[in-house]
């Protein structure tokens, strides 16, 4: 099986991923839609980083850029050192395979298979046995409260049941860089503390990175930083205990 192209267990100065004037543009002409219009941000190794900001910012594109599932127009960008834009397309899926967990707001699991299933997909792409595979994939759900659903179906689930096994099959092949939107849109308060500290100690490693969209103030205070994106440009970012306190007047 193929691997993708090697990534430095960490980049200079601690910087997972380095974003400079990263521009992107949806359609052309009068239908143009400039969703990033210059992104400059740093967001460090080990640590959590949450994006906030008003629907329509551009934070769901950003992210998928971070995560090699959309290409950045303009401007530069390097995670733990390499530049995505360099990968030729099978290099750039095998990276994003073995290199990249990815929490989505909708959750896309696939119905046809059981949500232990669901979950092992990761490890069995990397090579793992089906069998082993799954195993792991009962495990991890286990720690998330779904213990004796792996041979459920996803569809049978409720939307919270659902957004954790998302979230398991996102964490599973222990990613560098975990990227999530919305990961607790679903999940009631404890639920998710509990999801969100799991998260956060995921990424407590130096070559590891975890960013986060979010709308939720109720878990701005696990945030090593919060980056605050408007109008498709960061124009703030607060760290330490100034990082869960929005200006007055602003909304997350």
């Amino acid at each position: 099986m193929q691997t993708a192209a090697p990534i430095p267990t960490a980049s200079p100065a601690g910087t997972a991923i380095r974003l400079r004037a990263v521009a992107k543009t949806f359609g052309k002409g009068e239908y143009a839609v400039r969703a990033l219009r210059g992104v400059d941000l740093d967001i460090p190794s080990g640590e959590l980083t949450m994006l906030v900001g008003p629907s329509g910012c551009g934070k769901t594109t950003l992210i998928s850029i971070l995560a090699g599932l959309l290409s950045r127009d303009a401007g530069e960008m390097t995670v733990f050192g390499q530049d995505l834009g360099t990968l030729r397309r099978d290099r750039l899926a095998a990276w994003r395979r073995d290199a990249v967990g990815f929490i989505f707001q909708q959750f896309n699991l696939v119905p046809q298979l059981s949500v232990a299933e669901n979950v092992s997909v990761p490890l069995v792409l990397k090579g793992e046995s089906v069998g082993a595979a799954v195993r792991q994939a009962n495990e991890l759900l286990a720690t998330l409260g779904l213990e004796g659903r792996g041979r459920s179906a996803p569809l049978k689930l409720s939307g919270g049941q659902q957004q954790r096994v998302a979230i398991a099959r996102a964490l599973i092949h222990d990613p560098r860089l975990l990227v999530c939107d919305e990961p607790t849109s679903a999940l009631d308060a404890e639920l998710g503390r509990r999801v969100m500290t799991l998260i956060r100690d995921r990424s407590r490693r130096p070559d590891r990175a975890v960013v986060v969209v979010t709308h939720d103030d109720r878990i701005f205070h696990l945030a090593d930083s919060i980056a605050h994106m408007n109008d498709g440009i960061v124009d703030r970012v607060a760290r330490g205990r100034q990082a869960d306190q929005p200006e007055s007047g602003e909304k997350p």
